[in-house]
């Protein structure tokens, strides 16, 4: 499940536990994380789901439901 994933990422990343992660939770507001950690997480991700996101796209994302949302239209996973 992408959620799963992403939520493995996150705790890697920015050392959130894994239980504290929603959908909803925003990068910025709930995990404390500045734009350096945030590219950190892109580059992350971009790394486990073989993607590239573009600059305009990484300002677009802001909470977790952002994240999977984006990795569903620009992949060929499945929830």
């Amino acid at each position: 499940m992408i959620f799963d994933r992403v939520k493995t990422i996150i705790n890697e990343q920015l050392g959130v536990n894994e239980d504290e992660i929603t959908m909803e939770s925003n990068f910025l507001e709930d995990f404390g994380a500045d734009s350096l950690e945030l590219i950190d997480l892109i580059m992350a991700l971009e790394s486990e789901f073989d993607i590239e996101v573009p600059e305009e796209d990484i300002e677009e994302i802001e909470t977790v439901q952002d994240v999977v949302s984006y990795l569903k239209n620009h992949t060929d996973l499945e929830d």
